[in-house]
């Protein structure tokens, strides 16, 4: 469980092909903290750490992750947005998070707006997933709230802090992104339709 409150941006330092899957090396100042079988997630996806080395853990992605993520695209030098899980009895400053990406979108618009930015986000909807105004969604890791819900895109605003303690900085219009739909939107939307 995640709060989608990036820690720290990390460096994809080594990428391996492991038959299917991909293990996938990162630098982060957090790796000392880090112990083997933990939960970390990167750009929204939870990976668990398989090896430690100095400054360096390895994490592998499966497949079935590598086909609904956009992790397959990362290459060595790439930044990556980093969360540890959630500590029980801590504040929840984001939302609740899962770590489980349910599709990828596509940025189609990046706006300034005097101090801060207006990311836009193109994505399938035939999926199943929807947003609502002033819903929560995470996009590669980071707690947002949707403004100008459509049916096939949304929007988000990003404050200069944001900005630059995550990945937002190095994201261009036509990059594939990973989101992650609030977890409740998604159990009563379900609830709906088995009604």
């Amino acid at each position: 469980m995640f709060t989608g409150i990036v820690e720290e941006i990390g460096k994809i330092t080594e990428i391996k092909e492991s038959g299917s899957n991909l293990d996938i090396k990162v630098k982060a100042k957090m790796t000392p903290e880090l112990k083997i079988d933990q939960s970390v997630s990167h750009n929204g996806t939870c990976l668990t750490v398989v090896s430690l080395q100095d400054e360096e853990y390895m994490v592998t992605a499966v497949k079935e992750t590598l086909e609904k993520t956009n992790l397959g695209t990362l290459k060595a030098g790439d930044p990556v947005n980093l969360e540890r899980g959630m500590k029980l009895g801590d504040r929840l400053d984001g939302h609740i998070v899962q770590g489980h990406v349910d599709q990828t979108a596509t940025c189609i618009n990046i706006e300034e707006a005097d101090g801060s930015w207006h990311f836009t986000f193109e994505y399938d909807p035939n999926i199943g997933n929807l947003t609502i105004e002033k819903g929560s969604i995470t996009v590669n890791g980071v707690s947002l709230t949707v403004v100008n819900s459509k049916k096939t895109q949304f929007s988000v605003a990003i404050i200069p802090y944001t900005y630059e303690h995550t990945t937002f900085k190095h994201l261009k219009k036509g990059d594939v992104v990973n989101l992650e739909f609030d977890v409740i939107g998604k159990y009563v939307k379900r609830i709906t339709e088995l009604s």
